[in-house]
């Protein structure tokens, strides 16, 4: 029989299904009596602002141009991602299985491995960093021998877009779309590259001069961890943004409402101002979705998406290591 893989991208692993596994809930009521989410909130006020890549830094493939502006109505927005704790929150109080756990194999990169040889059930030759590994899931982001004691204010990960909106269902939430979300990482600031300005530069009082976690040394192999980390970091390790969101860029990617599509932009332009876009209407239930704000995998080598104009996408039903995701008010 076929062993299952991931078909992988190089930020992004896809996930290959295997025979059918039954999808799970899509949403449980919220638990009498306690909050069901208490992520502290960032108020985005309403705005008009220029969407896409102004610095000609993204590739084609990813659809970040044309350059158009899209209007928003004020929303309210997670800080930070939804960390490990909150995650246990909801899964105690629903007893929710993540897709991780229900197909039984999640994506890992290959130096962040704690598994035994034999629960390693695929590498796929284009990206041989990652691997399919038995057992791997939001409790065990390295695999079986792996856990999150002590990362309680860490991303949650190893979470599929359908395991995000099962969350968001009982904590009466949503996902951002993708325009609500780069309106948020910009932070006010129109046009630049990051939540902070156009220079990634060394920071004064940041952790080792590190305004993100990224990669540092010589990818896929040594990662010297100037920053401090191989993978995750706590989510409010570096400074937030002018509007108070922690760590949009690098650490995780987050996933997003929108469907998937390279020419988004293009549509939205010929309609002129975009007010409050939700990307392309009428997609099949199984299309890609919209992935933001690279993780601690990129690195200029290879992949520098961690922009605020950045945007890729994945599977509804794949997960990784390096993908978590953040809530915003319905």
């Amino acid at each position: 029989m076929d062993r299952p893989e991931h078909r992988t991208g190089c930020c992004a692993p896809q996930r290959a299904t295997g025979p059918a596994v039954p999808p799970p809930p899509s949403g449980h009521p919220k638990p009498a009596g306690q909050s069901a989410h208490t992520v502290p909130q960032a108020h985005i006020p309403a705005q008009t602002f220029r969407m896409g890549d102004a610095h000609g830094d993204g590739a084609p493939a990813d659809g970040e141009t044309p350059v158009h502006p899209v209007s928003l109505t004020a929303f309210d927005i997670d800080t930070t991602s939804v960390t490990n704790a909150d995650w246990a929150k909801f899964a105690a109080a629903t007893g929710y299985r993540t897709e991780a756990e229900t197909f039984g194999f999640s994506a890992v990169f290959h130096l962040a491995l704690a598994a035994d040889p034999r629960d390693i059930l695929g590498q796929p030759p284009q990206t041989p960093w990652w691997r399919g590994v038995r057992g791997a899931d939001w409790r065990h982001p390295g695999g079986p021998r792996s856990s999150i004691e002590g990362l309680d204010e860490h991303p949650v990960v190893h979470i599929s877009w359908n395991d995000a909106q099962a969350y968001c269902a009982w904590a009466g939430r949503a996902l951002p779309t993708e325009a609500q979300w780069e309106a948020a990482t910009r932070g006010g600031l129109d046009g630049r590259r990051y939540p902070w300005g156009d220079d990634l530069g060394a920071q004064e009082g940041e952790r080792a001069g590190w305004r993100l976690n990224i990669w540092q040394g010589a990818f896929p192999a040594e990662n010297t961890m100037d920053d401090g980390f191989l993978t995750t970091a706590p989510v409010r390790t570096y400074s937030p943004n002018a509007y108070g969101l922690w760590q949009t860029v690098g650490n995780v990617w987050e996933w997003c409402a929108d469907a998937w599509a390279v020419d988004t932009y293009t549509r939205d332009l010929a309609a002129g101002t975009v007010h409050d876009p939700t990307g392309p209407a009428g997609t099949a239930p199984h299309a890609p979705r919209v992935m933001r704000g690279g993780s601690f995998l990129c690195h200029d080598s290879y992949c520098n998406r961690y922009r605020n104009a950045a945007r890729t996408s994945n599977t509804p039903d794949s997960s990784m290591a390096n993908a978590g995701f953040r809530t915003v008010s319905p």
